[in-house]
């Protein structure tokens, strides 16, 4: 896996200690425990704006995990790919037959360890639709699901339960959509559906 800012130390205690003073002067809380297994897939729910990924770094930060999160490729061309690479960021080929859940599976497959953060929902639009892609990672991969979450209603974002899939995808998806009943998006959304498809969701950057 890449050399990210999570594996540079003085840097990494930098902005960590940048992330609390953030975090703190923004009015907002951490809460919750990351699990002490070596892979999962960690949902990063809702997803409603471009606002969450800096959030979900500072939170990563505070909470002292080092996470993945996935991006179009399109996204790393000169001269960002470098940096997003740092920041965590693993590019997504979508052109590939195998596609994200794929090479997804294959990552986690590959790695020792390797937290890979994945956006459930397919829009950041009114109507947000949950993908199932996640969920086929996870399953594909045999590691557990974290459900992370942004709360900007309650200013506070971490980790909820440890969910692993049992291969019932309608009763789990209801279990885990039911973790996100409450909790408020940047955005507010007029409703949540789940979509089947496991491998069309737009990724970070996309429209």
């Amino acid at each position: 896996m890449n050399y990210t800012v999570f594996d540079t130390p003085v840097v990494r205690t930098f902005f960590r200690i940048l992330s609390i003073l953030i975090l703190k002067l923004a009015g907002w809380k951490v809460s919750g425990h990351v699990p002490d297994i070596p892979k999962f897939v960690m949902i990063a729910a809702p997803h409603t704006s471009n606002w969450d990924l800096p959030y979900t770094l500072f939170v990563a930060f505070a909470m002292k995990v080092k996470i993945y999160w996935m991006g179009k490729k399109e996204l790393f061309r000169p001269p960002f790919g470098p940096l997003l690479r740092w920041l965590g960021g693993i590019p997504i080929d979508r052109s590939k037959s195998n596609g994200v859940v794929g090479q997804s599976i294959q990552q986690l497959q590959d790695a020792e360890k390797l937290v890979l953060t994945v956006p459930p929902t397919g829009t950041r639009r009114k109507v947000m639709h949950w993908k199932t892609g996640f969920y086929h990672i996870a399953h594909g991969a045999g590691v557990p699901i974290v459900l992370g979450f942004l709360d900007y209603g309650r200013k506070m974002g971490g980790v909820g339960p440890l969910f692993y899939p049992t291969g019932d995808i309608n009763a789990d998806m209801k279990e885990i959509q039911a973790f996100y009943k409450d909790i408020q998006g940047r955005n507010q959304v007029q409703s949540v559906t789940l979509a089947e498809e496991s491998d069309d969701r737009p990724l970070p950057g996309s429209k």
